[in-house]
Order: structure tokens, then C-alpha cells, then sequence
């Protein structure tokens, strides 16, 4: 396995060589967003300032640079999923985007009243909302998996939620609050045998773990590229074909027809049926960018370093007085949220910042997790390729400085 040479990444990361309030950064947030390497910038800055012009569309030299560019893209994406054919690869505007699509789309075709729609209790608002909608348009029933006290899926209990009348379930790789990996393969193992169909939210798993969807045998995956050190406004949907070439269009419009007349529209084919408008051909060719910054690095190499980043992350929070954690259960990836006893998240956050320590706080986007866990919010270090052990080292300082500050101990 090529060397991780830390020193190096943080040196293709421009936004880390900055200081904030005079202090170096040291950026904990990459769960909401990742920074880009200088690569991606260099990609984006270029389409912009030379290479820009509509695809699929004219026969004229940048046209047909840019339309080369958005097809590579769609080619190094499923390359990097393993997906089976191109045409199973939809471009999206991210992860949301995605599974609103599929929310539509597939309800619309196979969808009744009555019906059920299966989730997890770890699921971030984007798989939760997109299925309320859906059942409200159609009067079906949605059906909540739980996780236990350490965020671990019950998924011994998968079994007793599925019925006759179930459609589609919905699950997180990887929780965006608590980190932990859910075993998809064998979720999707249990749902194929009564039939159902399986989402995977792969917006955190993509940049932690494996995605090979034929391995995985997922019906659906999602996922964002600014979290995966690429654009925002570009992500990714996968479909099985034989799912997608029964699904009706999400949106139409320019470049997802193949005839339009005032009797009657005939739409294109995969992937195009799903991707109206002019697309975001810069995000995509973004995207390529950085899939293949993190091929160049290794995917096994980074796994293995934010892998060590976790287990010293685990060891070093846990020495914080008044801290309590959020998904200790495992497998975990280096998403850490906790709070702090007589602290409030924005408090501890606020103080940290001035430390030049960029978290996130509040409730996460995932209201239902904070139920579970009854609280108004949490904070949450989330680490990337390019953290160190002592960015975390300054974390736990900074928190012990809060602790002072704050809670009087």
C-alpha cells in the first residue's frame, strides 16, 4: 500500500493554510462539507475560464470539449462505485437531489395508499422528508427501524418490518451523527429476501468506507460531491437499469426528450431521462477531480489513517470530564458528536472558533436522532483525510478550555 504522507495532503489543501482570529485553522467540519484540494480548484477555475459551453447540444469546439468532460466525468464515477454501466450513473444536485428523484419517481410508479416506506431511526432529514412527502401525496405509511443507546441499527429486528405491503427501504451507510457504519450488504441481503428494494444514503459512506454498489447489490445510491472534496451543486445518483428504465422523469425539459410534438413527448434514455436542463457539466467534471485525487491517494491508505484518527480520537475525548459521546458502537468512522455537561453546543462553539477550531453544532440536520438522544443539540468534530492527531490534540484542549469557562470544573 503507498505511504499516507499527511504533510503532502494538507499541502494540496489551500483552505488550510489559512488562520482564523490568528490561529491556525484546524477544520472539523467535513461532514457538512469538505475542503478541495487544488486540483479540483484548478479543474473548476479552467472549465470556467476557457472550457465553458452547453452540452449535448452544439458542434462547436468547446460544446464538444464540455460534453467530453461531462461523459468522462459520468465514466470515472462508475468506475469509483463499480457500477455496471454508465448508464446507471445520473448526475444530480447532490445527495438530496438524488433521493428526492427516487422519492418521486419511484412513488409515483409504485406507490399506493396503504403501502410502507421503511427508514432508520439514524437517517439525516434528506431520507426522512422526501418519504413524508411522498406518503402524504399518496396515503402510505412510513416505518421507523430503531438504533440502541451506542447508535447501533437493530437490524437483528429488520425482519418484523417488512410486509407484503412494503415498497422501499431507506437506510444511511453511515450516520452523519453518529459515525457508525451500518452493514448494508446485510441489510440489503435480508430486504432482497422479502423483495424489497434498498436506498442506500451514501453521503458520508462514500468518503469513509467501500462503494462498490454491484458488491453491495444496493438498488439505489446517493451521494454528494462537496463532501467528497469535490464541487457543491454536483452529485450523484446510481440506479440499477432495470429500475430506473421503470421509473417516469422526475423533470422534464432540455436534453431528457428525445421528440417533443403538442400531442406527445418521448424522452431520452438513461441516464438522460433523469437529467433535465443544462447540467452542471463544471460540477461534474469537479467531481472526476477529485475522485481521482482520493484514487491517487489510495482509498485503503486513507482509510487506514482516519481509521487511526478515530481510535485516538475515542481515547482522547474520552479524558474530557463532562463529555459524553454519541455512537460508540462499531464499526465507526471519524465522525465524532458529543455534549458537554452544563455546556450549550453553540457556547462550546463560539469559544472554539476563536481557537481557530471549526465544528459543527445544533441539531444536525437529523431532529429525530436528537429525540432519541433527548437533547436540543450536539457538537460534532467530523475529520477527513487531511486532520491530524494534533488538530485533535488542540480539540481536547480547546474543550477543556470551554469546560473551565462554562461548567465551572
Amino acid at each position: 500500500m503507498k505511504p499516507f504522507d499527511i504533510t503532502t495532503v494538507r499541502n494540496d489543501f489551500p483552505a488550510l493554510q489559512q488562520q482564523v482570529h490568528g490561529k491556525p485553522l484546524i477544520y472539523l467540519d467535513s461532514a457538512a462539507t469538505a475542503q478541495k484540494p487544488q486540483c479540483v480548484v484548478e479543474a473548476i477555475d479552467e472549465m470556467n475560464a476557457k472550457l465553458n459551453a452547453n452540452i449535448h447540444r452544439a458542434v462547436h469546439y468547446l460544446a464538444i470539449q464540455c460534453t467530453e468532460r461531462y461523459e468522462q466525468a459520468r465514466e470515472t464515477v462508475r468506475r469509483f462505485i463499480n457500477a455496471q454501466k454508465t448508464q446507471e450513473i445520473v448526475f444530480t444536485a447532490g445527495t438530496t437531489a438524488a433521493i428526492n428523484l427516487v422519492a418521486f419517481s419511484f412513488g409515483e410508479r409504485f406507490v399506493r395508499r396503504g403501502d410502507e416506506i421503511v427508514l432508520t431511526e439514524a437517517e439525516h432529514h434528506s431520507n426522512i422528508v422526501p418519504w413524508q412527502l411522498l406518503c402524504e401525496r399518496k396515503g402510505a405509511v412510513l416505518k421507523v427501524v430503531p438504533v440502541d443507546d451506542t447508535g447501533r441499527l437493530q437490524t437483528e429486528r429488520l425482519p418484523e418490518f417488512f410486509t407484503d405491503k412494503t415498497r422501499i427501504l431507506c437506510v444511511t451507510q453511515v450516520s452523519n451523527v453518529l459515525g457508525v457504519v451500518n452493514p448494508v450488504k446485510e441489510i440489503i441481503r435480508l430486504a432482497h429476501a422479502h423483495h424489497v428494494p434498498v436506498l442506500v444514503d451514501g453521503a458520508q459512506g462514500i468518503v469513509h468506507e467501500s462503494a462498490d454498489v454491484q458488491d453491495m447489490d444496493c438498488d439505489f445510491y446517493v451521494f454528494s460531491g462537496h463532501k467528497l472534496y469535490g464541487p457543491t451543486g454536483i452529485g450523484v445518483l446510481y440506479g440499477k437499469e432495470e429500475w430506473l428504465e421503470q421509473l417516469p422523469p422526475y423533470q422534464g425539459g432540455g436534453d431528457m426528450i428525445a421528440s417533443v410534438s403538442f400531442d406527445k413527448t418521448t424522452y431520452a434514455g438513461l441516464p438522460l431521462k433523469f437529467e433535465a436542463g443544462t447540467a452542471n457539466y463544471i460540477g461534474a467534471h469537479g467531481l472526476a477531480a477529485a475522485i481521482n485525487y482520493i484514487q491517487k491517494q489510495t482509498r485503503a491508505a486513507i482509510h487506514a489513517h482516519e481509521q487511526q484518527l478515530t481510535a485516538y480520537a475515542a481515547r482522547q475525548l474520552s479524558t474530557v470530564k463532562g463529555l459524553r459521546t454519541y455512537g460508540t458502537a462499531t464499526p465507526k468512522t471519524s465522525v465524532w458528536s458529543f455534549s458537554m455537561e452544563g455546556v450549550h453546543p453553540s457556547d462550546a462553539a463560539a469559544i472554539l472558533d476563536k481557537l481557530g477550531i471549526a465544528v459543527r453544532t445544533g441539531r444536525l440536520c437529523a431532529d429525530t436522532l436528537m429525540q432519541r438522544f433527548q437533547l436540543q443539540g450536539m457538537i460534532r468534530a467530523s475529520l477527513a483525510l487531511y486532520n491530524t492527531k494534533e488538530e485533535i490534540d488542540a480539540l481536547v484542549n480547546g474543550l477543556q478550555q470551554v469546560q473551565k469557562m462554562l461548567s465551572g470544573h
